[in-house]
């Protein structure tokens, strides 16, 4: 009788939540509204005075658009980090990055959970149930993975960064943990905040600074579902996930050709590869390879690059990284399927067969709508800052995809943009960072089975 009783009172509070918060239905409104109120309460925080060096003013504009680059763990910055900010203010930043990050991975999977879970699937997070819906242990045991996984990787990348700067650059203990902590943060949520005027760009060629930060961008680029696949793995599973197989596949061909791309095109640039030696060269087109992932980081100078390497990084900044992580872009697995669409089209298959799997079609659909939004969304954000900025369709088109794909390179134009301008970057960062999500999300909870088809017509296409 107890349980039952307890399961009525259960099943009365449900119904008493739906009435009173009908928007709890829609996953994309929590979504959108939980990033929101998380980016209004850094705003206020970074309005007060203690949140800045003395003598420095921050506008409500340059509040904003710095709690949603960094909430939306982009890095845009319109003003200088370290000398702008007090160590409040870069505590508040570095909190919101971690909140941001972990808030994206987890919401990621859970909702890629309650995708799977509404059509029958065999997620691999958690074991198949009957339900449809997500109990409180499933919850709880999301929110726990990812927490973990991000303060292991977190942790290690700090204790790497603090020894190298305590013993190669003089740091005291503090400061060298303090220092070591914020970049580690901000590489694992690929923010890409750093606490150097110049990003990484003093340490170019010390591997034991950009090798550290490099895996831990591509560790929270990966996603969580696929850290869950490589830690059963290893006790003893034997069959990789198809998201798995096409996120780890893809992620090293995109930082394969990034490399091999950035590197060819800057190699006799005198202002970037140029001047180093062929281990430096090496190592800064590796970085350069992963960091257009959506990390932010920079070790050498942006605006100095030639045309062919900016339009390479625009390329892997729109992908971006995998689902579910820490990443932006329309990410990966979008990218590999409308691939593996166009080559079924060119070979006139009828359907499309990926790893030994078939693609539904509602599947490739939501693929081809995020891409196509997303190009819409990069294109009228160029438009609205060619026509509030005075610089060029290169820069801006740069400014908007890094934006977009919350990435936070620049070519050296965010803090001169007039205030539009910053408004503009800001909308970009804030959809970049939850459309994809949120879009592939509603699109797959609202399918539904049409009960009579019209009859069929062929335009030409083409």
């Amino acid at each position: 009788m107890e349980r039952r009783g307890t399961r009525v009172t259960t099943d009365v509070a449900r119904v008493v939540l739906r009435r009173l918060l009908p928007s709890w239905r829609h996953p994309a409104r929590v979504v959108v509204t939980a990033f929101a109120t998380v980016i209004a309460m850094g705003t206020l925080l970074l309005l007060l005075p203690a949140a800045a060096e003395p003598g420095a003013q921050t506008g409500f504009v340059t509040a904003l658009f710095t709690a949603t680059s960094a909430v939306c763990v982009t890095g845009l910055v319109v003003v200088d980090t370290p000398s702008h900010w007090s160590t409040f203010g870069e505590l508040v930043i570095l909190g919101l990055i971690q909140v941001g990050g972990l808030g994206i991975m987890t919401i990621a999977s859970l909702l890629g959970l309650l995708v799977a879970r509404r059509f029958g699937l065999r997620l691999q997070l958690t074991a198949q149930t009957e339900t449809k819906a997500l109990d409180l242990g499933q919850v709880r045991r999301v929110v726990a993975g990812v927490v973990l996984i991000s303060l292991a990787f977190e942790a290690v990348t700090s204790v790497v960064l603090a020894a190298r700067l305590g013993l190669a650059y003089g740091y005291d203990t503090g400061q060298a943990v303090y220092f070591g902590v914020f970049h580690a943060i901000s590489a694992f949520n690929n923010a890409g905040f750093a606490l150097y005027p110049d990003s990484l760009m003093r340490f170019t060629t010390d591997a034991w600074i950009c090798l550290p930060i490099i895996v831990a961008v591509v560790a929270g680029g990966l996603g969580f579902p696929v850290w869950v696949e490589i830690w059963r793995r290893r006790r003893g599973r034997k069959r990789w996930s198809l998201h798995a197989k096409i996120t780890l596949l893809t992620t090293t061909a995109l930082l394969v050709v990034g490399t091999v791309a950035i590197s060819a095109a800057e190699w006799n640039n005198p202002e970037t590869l140029g001047g180093l030696g062929i281990g430096g060269k090496l190592l800064a087109g590796l970085t350069h390879g992963v960091m257009p992932r959506t990390a932010g980081f920079n070790s050498l100078d942006i605006g100095q690059m030639e045309s062919g390497a900016l339009f390479v990084n625009d390329m892997l900044m729109f992908i971006g990284g995998g689902s579910a992580g820490t990443a932006g872009g329309i990410k990966v697995t979008t990218f590999a399927l409308l691939a593996f669409v166009i080559l079924a089209e060119i070979r006139g298959e009828p359907t499309v067969h990926v790893m030994g799997r078939r693609l539904t079609a509602s599947t490739q659909r939501q693929a081809l709508s995020v891409a196509l939004l997303s190009v819409g969304a990069v294109v009228t954000g160029t438009l609205l800052l060619l026509t509030f900025t005075p610089f060029g369709l290169e820069a801006v088109l740069f400014e908007a995809v890094s934006a977009f794909g919350t990435v936070g390179l620049s070519t050296g134009i965010t803090a001169n943009v007039s205030t539009a301008g910053e408004l503009v970057l800001t909308a970009l960062m804030f959809l970049g960072r939850l459309g994809p999500i949120t879009l592939a999300s509603a699109l797959a909870l609202r399918e539904r089975t049409r009960r009579y088809e019209l009859p069929e017509e062929r335009p030409i296409v083409g």
